[in-house]
């Protein structure tokens, strides 16, 4: 079994963490049931969030009576005190805990500036997968040296990247880097529970693989990160810069639904206020992007033909 620790916390776990966002989108008894399966294969680490619906309370659901034995991530969007209490409690009554492990700023709009001291956070969550540039593994090497874990979100780029084995050995390659897989199904859990006792590493056929998807993804594609989110006028930004790409990577039933049409028609109301570029951490042209996926869209509700080369 691989284990990675959490820099100055000292928290060890083994090299799967259950990322709890997905569950939101289940039922109550499915989110539990799935929870507890994770646990009982070996999963000891699960990050939530305020935010994300009644994600807590499906983990309290199924993970209340064995909280002594696993290691929970939350987080506040708060930007006042007041707020930041209030969330905790809330929290802990959800996650049926009086306390959790590690507590984060969620997509918090500022970040520690030089003069600020060291030692100002012991964690960093951040998108890291095959498809990071360098300035992404710098800052995974940055956190190594400083001691500070880092928990990497997005390890399957919200969808984008489906050869799970290939995700966990690039993974495996950064000793101090804590991947958690965002898990909706039971079919997902039971390949990731996989790798603790057989860990993936990487082959010349997975290296193969993630150098493939590089060329095809490298450039401006949106990653789903969702940290310019939320919209003026309430488009998806996170999912409809990338629409393309889902539609050819995942399947494509949800996405040409009438619901999902009626999300990426919104994309005809932006403002070009240029907000979502401005927060944007990888710099992309996000109303431009928006535009091309709406355009590509079209083209295929009327008939266009799905390849990998025409988008």
């Amino acid at each position: 079994m691989t284990t990675v620790t959490l820099g100055s916390t000292g928290i060890t776990v083994n090299k799967n963490g259950f990322g709890a966002l997905p569950v939101q989108r289940v039922s109550k008894e499915e989110g539990a049931a799935l929870l507890r399966k994770a646990y009982e294969g070996g999963i000891t680490f699960f990050d939530t969030a305020r935010a994300y619906s009644d994600s807590e309370e499906k983990i309290g659901m199924g993970l209340g009576d064995v909280r002594d034995h696993i290691y929970i991530a939350t987080k506040t969007m708060s930007t006042t005190v007041e707020g930041f209490w209030k969330d905790l409690e809330t929290s802990l009554s959800l996650l049926k805990t009086d306390h959790v492990d590690i507590y984060q700023f969620h997509n918090p709009s500022f970040c520690p500036k030089p003069g600020d001291g060291t030692g100002l956070y012991e964690t960093l969550q951040f998108p890291f997968c095959y498809l990071a540039d360098e300035k992404d593994i710098e800052l995974v090497r940055a956190c190594r040296e400083h001691n500070m874990g880092f928990i990497a979100m997005k390890s399957l780029s919200g969808g984008l990247i489906t050869n799970a084995a290939a995700a966990y050995a690039f993974a495996d390659q950064y000793d101090n880097v804590l991947p958690i897989w965002g898990i909706q199904k039971e079919s997902e859990l039971n390949e990731f529970l996989g790798f603790i006792d057989h860990p993936a590493s990487m082959t010349p056929e997975i290296r193969e693989l993630i150098d493939k998807d590089r060329k095809q993804l490298a450039g401006s594609f949106c990653r789903g990160c969702g940290y310019c989110m939320p919209c003026p006028v309430g488009i998806e930004i996170n999912n409809c810069a990338r629409m393309s790409l889902l539609l050819r990577r995942s399947p494509s039933a949800n996405h040409l639904s009438a619901k999902g049409q009626e999300k990426m028609m919104k994309i005809k109301d932006c403002l070009h206020c240029n907000k979502c570029m401005s927060h944007c951490p990888y710099g992309l042209n996000t109303p431009e992007l928006l535009a091309r996926n709406l355009k590509d869209y079209e083209e295929i509700l009327a008939g266009k033909v799905m390849t990998a080369d025409n988008f």
